[in-house]
């Protein structure tokens, strides 16, 4: 891990599209800047984290969980 100092205002740059700014410094909080082109995404590590959770879930189902859940659908359906 590369670990920087960098002050208010100051910037880093990865590779020629991405730049990371330090925009304010209040007690033990820091809040930067991201520029970075559209098609890249930006998570916070936690979300990133709950979403690559939730995505192998997703993968993990096999067809019956599928009829399952279709079922539940279709039972609604005949109520209304």
């Amino acid at each position: 891990m590369l670990v920087l100092t960098r002050k208010v205002g100051e910037s880093i740059a990865i590779g020629d599209h991405i730049k990371i700014k330090v925009v304010e410094v209040k007690g033990s909080q820091i809040r930067i800047g991201l520029e970075a082109p559209p098609d890249v995404k930006i998570y916070r590590e936690e979300v990133y984290a709950k979403v690559t959770e939730q995505n192998r879930a997703a993968a993990s189902w096999d067809m019956g969980d599928f009829h399952r859940v279709a079922s539940l659908f279709a039972d609604k359906d005949k109520e209304l």
